[in-house]
């Protein structure tokens, strides 16, 4: 046999080491600093039945990956990642952005090895957890994992590693914990135990708890059945409760701290499994801000001032009627996508209660306003409009379509007569206005019933589809007396072919780019469900419709091509800017029909627009600096000249 294989192998020439013989307290002989020498060869031979073992690692990243619902493009570290067990299982899942650190060179240097060996996109490096190498705003999730919290001497340092994940996660991003269940442990470890770790080889262990009842102090004696004694060590651990724990992540700024599992190992060699027996799986996610980027030395910057809807007000167009955790994410995700461009200084408003004069105090020293203030002014949506007119009367440039675009293109029996008179193809339909009571349905059912004015597919669900005159009347009442909406209704043939979409980006017919053509997968929907995607797929997480997925349109060449040109006849028509969405759907012979054209459409991070923008491998963030490079070029050269002085200051609070 050869020892050496127990042996780690920067101390082959080490002196053999010694036994101390019995102790009187495990405690007086552990090192403060244990854990920089202790993860060597030998921890993976004793501890090979846990962290050796292949099925039960894929066990753990099924559960960790499940409850953390990741996309495949995250940025994920790893951190304390000993021999980058979990990292690699994870990049295996197709996850592209994976780092592993560790305090461990041996840990670390055959992590590198396998990875290498395996050809596996995993990036591992040696660090101290405490003080990271990675830049700040850079994890969308941080994992610490295999109970490898807890080694250092005060609970304070445990701090300082949660404050440095705190520092590198993204706002929003998520940190998952695997950690000893103390509370178990302190009831139920064992005093002795050894066991054989293979043929030659055994460990014997000592434990006690520590004099503050805080920690488990651990002996291991590891002893060849030749060479006697090869190491007599000694570690400690803190004991963390669920309750101390949740306390520990609270007290570092995390947020939705959640124990969300209790698991533990099976050992192949049914022995002793220390630590790893019955552990607590946590999660929490992170609040922050973005951390304001350092500007570059005589970087010239174009100042850009972003207008958000108010999220102090009420909005009637979102399920409980204010701005949620969704909502609050989906600003975060656009301020991390504005982070990446050095090209622009970005400020913010969203206090519509001062909106009106902050603008005028932006008047010549701003070179324009990105206009994402969809909700409309004071989260009015019939005033989505008057912040663009706000902009022109005072003179200041701005993303996205001017009033009277926004104005036509609210109006749904406005466009459909601008498209007929294009030539454009639209399916039958009737208005009926508020005063009316009698009516006829001209087209065949089946129809659907809509309001004529608005957007987010307000009054838009299920019921809206009508398969006689009866259904109609019901849900011309729900729309009328269930929403307050004394507005004309809508009511158009249902076209039940493909439900498609059309992005572009730009101004034609100088610079633009069209993004492809997407469709809605309807195919998990229930078969008793029309085929359509209204508020409740965008808002209601719980509905049948949430599972609606939007995937590449599967279309003919010259349908593509025809769908295109009646879109530019569109938007060159109704003067859409800089980014525009247009809806279409085939009816049942095949043939597309135009049913909303959508300027300043839906900006969010997963929206129809960002879907399409991936179809064409084109990032979030590509995507928004692709909207804001159109309006720079649409405006540079005719916008005011800017006075000397820095742009105002503003306070962005999200409640």
């Amino acid at each position: 046999m050869n020892i050496n294989t127990l042996v780690d192998p920067q101390k082959k020439c080490a002196p053999k080491p010694k036994s101390l013989g019995p102790v009187s307290s495990l405690e007086e002989h552990v090192n403060p600093d244990w854990w920089k020498k202790i993860f060597n060869s030998l921890y993976l031979k004793t501890d090979a039945d846990v962290v050796g073992d292949s099925e039960i690692t894929r066990e753990e990243i099924d559960m960790f990956l499940s409850v953390l619902n990741l996309a495949q493009e995250s940025k994920i570290l790893d951190l304390c990642c000993g021999q980058g067990r979990h990292s690699m299982e994870v990049s295996r899942r197709g996850f592209k952005n994976v780092e592993g650190l560790d305090r461990s060179h041996y840990l670390i240097q055959k992590a590198k090895s396998v990875a290498k060996r395996e050809g596996l996109n995993v990036r591992f490096r040696e660090g101290d957890a405490r003080k990271t190498p990675y830049s700040t705003d850079n994890f969308d999730a941080v994992f610490l994992l295999g109970n490898s919290f807890g080694y250092f001497e005060t609970s304070e340092e445990d701090l300082r590693v949660l404050n440095e994940v705190k520092r590198v996660l993204k706002p929003w991003g998520k940190v998952l914990l695997d950690v000893t269940d103390g509370s178990y442990l302190k009831s139920n470890y064992q005093p002795r135990s050894w066991e054989w770790i293979d043929k030659h080889n055994f460990v014997c262990r000592e434990r006690s708890l520590s004099l503050d009842d805080q920690k488990l102090i651990s002996r291991e004696v590891i002893v060849n059945d030749e060479q006697g004694v090869i190491a007599d060590q000694f570690y400690a651990e803190r004991l963390y409760t669920q309750e101390s724990l949740q306390e520990l992540l609270k007290k570092a700024g995390f947020s939705d701290v959640e124990v969300v599992n209790s698991i533990g190992s099976n050992s192949k060699r049914n022995q002793d499994l220390g630590m790893m027996e019955k552990r607590i799986i946590i999660t929490a996610n992170l609040r922050k801000e973005w951390t304001e980027p350092k500007k570059k030395v005589h970087a010239i910057q174009k100042d850009v001032v972003v207008v958000f809807g108010d999220p102090s007000k009420r909005d009637s167009l979102k399920p409980c009627g204010v701005f949620d955790d969704d909502d609050l994410y989906t600003i975060d995700q656009l301020k991390g996508a504005l982070k990446e461009r050095g090209e622009y200084s970005f400020k913010f408003l969203d206090n519509h209660d001062t909106l009106i004069q902050d603008l005028q105090r932006l008047k010549g020293k701003v070179d324009f306003i990105f206009n994402l203030c969809d909700e409309g002014y004071s989260n009015d949506p019939l005033k989505e409009l008057h912040v663009p007119a706000l902009l022109e009367i005072l003179g200041i440039p701005y993303t996205g379509s001017g009033p009277q675009c926004l104005a036509f293109c609210y109006d749904k029996a406005l466009v459909r007569g601008i498209a007929k008179d294009l030539g454009v193809p639209v399916s039958e339909g009737i208005v009926i206005k508020a005063e009316d009571v009698l009516f006829e349905v001209p087209m065949q059912f089946p129809v659907i019933v809509k309001p004529n004015f608005g957007d987010s597919s307000f009054g838009l669900n299920q019921h809206s589809v009508c398969h006689n005159r009866d259904e109609v009347v019901r849900a011309i009442y729900d729309i009328r007396e269930g929403l307050g909406y004394d507005k004309p209704i809508l009511v158009e043939e249902f076209l039940t072919g493909k439900d498609l979409s059309i992005g572009i980006i730009g101004n034609p017919p100088e610079n633009y780019t069209v993004l492809p053509i997407i469709e809605e997968d309807y195919s998990e929907l229930p078969s008793e469900l029309p085929r359509m995607c209204g508020y409740e797929a965008k808002w209601i997480p719980d509905s049948p419709y949430w599972k609606i997925h939007s995937i590449a349109a599967e279309i003919p060449k010259d349908v593509e091509e025809f769908i295109l040109e009646c879109s530019l006849k569109m938007i060159t028509r109704l003067e859409c800017r800089d980014y525009t969405r247009l809806d279409w759907r085939m009816d049942a012979a095949g043939n597309p029909k135009l049913l909303e054209v959508n300027p300043n459409p839906g900006w969010c991070w997963d929206g129809h627009l960002a879907k399409m923008a991936a179809l064409a491998g084109i990032s979030y963030p590509e995507m928004i600096a692709s909207i804001l490079k159109s309006t720079d070029e649409r405006i540079t050269g005719a916008e005011p000249v800017k006075s000397s002085g820095p742009v105002p200051e503003f306070k962005f609070e999200l409640c």
